[in-house]
């Protein structure tokens, strides 16, 4: 069985943010949302609805598969 990786995902979001030169009020601002959603996010907390992944992926012309990692449980 195919599982999102939580933590990776997160560090993968927090990696993508940084090399963008963004802040969490960005993504928050982009987003819609609350910068305890993204830190969330980054932390392994939590991940992205499926419309926030379409923004992240849009802000930084990435895939959603290049946000999202994926483990076999």
């Amino acid at each position: 069985m195919i599982s999102i990786d939580m933590k990776a995902t997160g560090q993968n979001i927090h990696d993508m943010r940084i090399k963008a030169g963004m802040t969490i009020r960005d993504i928050q601002n982009a987003c819609g949302i609350t910068s305890t959603s993204v830190c969330n996010w980054q932390n392994g907390k939590s991940v992205p609805t499926i419309d926030n992944l379409v923004i992240l992926a849009s802000i930084w012309h990435v895939k959603i598969d290049d946000i999202i990692v994926t483990s076999a449980a």
